[in-house]
């Protein structure tokens, strides 16, 4: 598999793979946000996923796919570092802030930076149609933020640190998706990146959160326990299908389409969480449609 998806870099046939890719992983990413901003402490939500995704990658990693090449090796460190960077910031922003306000802030930064981040690293160039798409796609998805806040009946205190954690972390999204589409590019075989990226990726949290873990009542370890495989196979079709998709095409495109998440996420909060949409927030999902369409077409 891994020399046929080779074959497709740089190809027609490797961008519409991009594309579905990108698209599966937005729909899979708003789930996995839902399922840590769930009924369980953020933190322990996260630490059961990836202590999940990086027990179950172990094998893979050590037996499965090639060996990862020498210049490697600081590059995992890299991914390493930022991503438990990121998912601190992530954390913070979910115990202060409702996941309905949070997630759109987050979601809608991220493409902003990884445009430009992506134009530097990469040399990508992108058409004044495409930037008028991500603007729209911007719009949308801060707007369902604003929205949300404005009708929000409980947690206004934590409102504002929220929104400012929720904004750092966007800016962490598009530095660690820039980081490792370079890192996933490096090798030759891009099933070691991702192999050996959950393995040891799945340590920190779970080391950081032990104390947490050891006060947690064991009636409620067991569906916490659970949430985490769940999340780490969601986690390895979202994460695995975006970093798959730089490979195959353009940084900016791929992790800009994942950002339609927003949308997927507004329906998980109003069919799982009980949210309501309402003519506003369906407009507003239309105008993230339509800027992902434009960024598409214009490419």
């Amino acid at each position: 598999m891994s020399e046929w998806l080779r074959t497709l870099e740089g190809t027609p046939a490797g961008h519409e793979l991009a594309l579905a890719l990108a698209l599966m992983a937005a729909v899979l990413h708003a789930l996995f946000g839902a399922l840590q901003k769930g009924r369980h402490d953020p933190w322990l939500s996260r630490a059961a996923i990836d202590a999940s995704y990086g027990l179950i990658a172990l094998p893979f990693a050590l037996f499965v796919v090639p060996w990862p090449e020498p210049h490697m090796w600081p590059i995992f460190a890299g991914a390493f570092v930022i991503h438990a960077v990121y998912k601190v910031l992530q954390a913070m922003t979910y115990t202060r802030g409702a996941y309905t306000v949070v997630y759109p802030v987050v979601r809608g930064t991220g493409p902003l930076f990884t445009f430009a981040a992506a134009g530097v690293v990469f040399g990508e160039t992108y058409a004044p149609g495409q930037w008028a798409g991500l603007a729209l796609l911007s719009a949308g998805i801060l707007g369902l933020g604003v929205y949300n806040a404005l009708h929000l009946t409980e947690g206004r205190a934590s409102l504002g640190p929220a929104l400012g954690f929720a904004f750092v972390t966007g800016a962490l999204v598009a530095g660690y998706t820039t980081y490792d589409a370079y890192g996933i590019r490096a090798t030759a075989d891009p099933f070691t990146f991702l192999a050996w990226f959950f393995m040891l990726d799945g340590i920190f949290i779970p080391v950081v959160t032990h104390r947490r873990w050891r006060s947690l009542a064991v009636a409620d370890m067991l569906p916490l326990l659970k949430r985490g495989l769940l999340g780490a196979f969601v986690a390895y079709f979202s994460f695995g299908a975006i970093m798959l998709a730089t490979r195959l095409d353009k940084v900016g495109e791929a992790a800009t389409l994942r950002e339609t998440s927003a949308v997927f996420a507004a329906l998980i909060g109003w069919l799982v969480l009980g949210e309501k949409v309402g003519p506003v927030r369906t407009a507003l999902m239309g105008v993230i449609a339509a800027g992902a369409v434009l960024i598409e077409a214009m490419g």
